[in-house]
């Protein structure tokens, strides 16, 4: 943080040291649950992956094509618990 003022770097930089914690969560440091890629080293795959999710949702915005059924069942089933809690509070 003594060599810069950008705050893009300083983010960046306390990204590869703290990790960024739960998306969905509390936790505000430490590695998600993240099992596909690196967020630090990663970055051209999952800005990839991110357009290649917003085409599918494009063509199939509620995932109901046949063969989108099982991503359509794999979100509902992860997404349940988040929103539950939501609910909760």
């Amino acid at each position: 943080m003594l060599e810069t003022a950008d705050g893009f770097k300083i983010a960046e930089t306390d990204l590869e040291i703290r990790g960024p914690g739960d998306f969905f969560g509390t936790r505000q440091s430490g590695l998600p649950e993240l099992r596909i890629a690196d967020l630090t080293t990663d970055e051209n795959l999952l800005k990839l992956a991110r357009g290649e999710a917003f085409n599918l949702l494009e063509r199939d915005p509620h995932l109901r094509l046949p063969e989108h059924q099982s991503l359509r069942n794999s979100l509902l089933t992860r997404t349940k618990e988040v929103f539950s809690l939501i609910d909760a509070g």
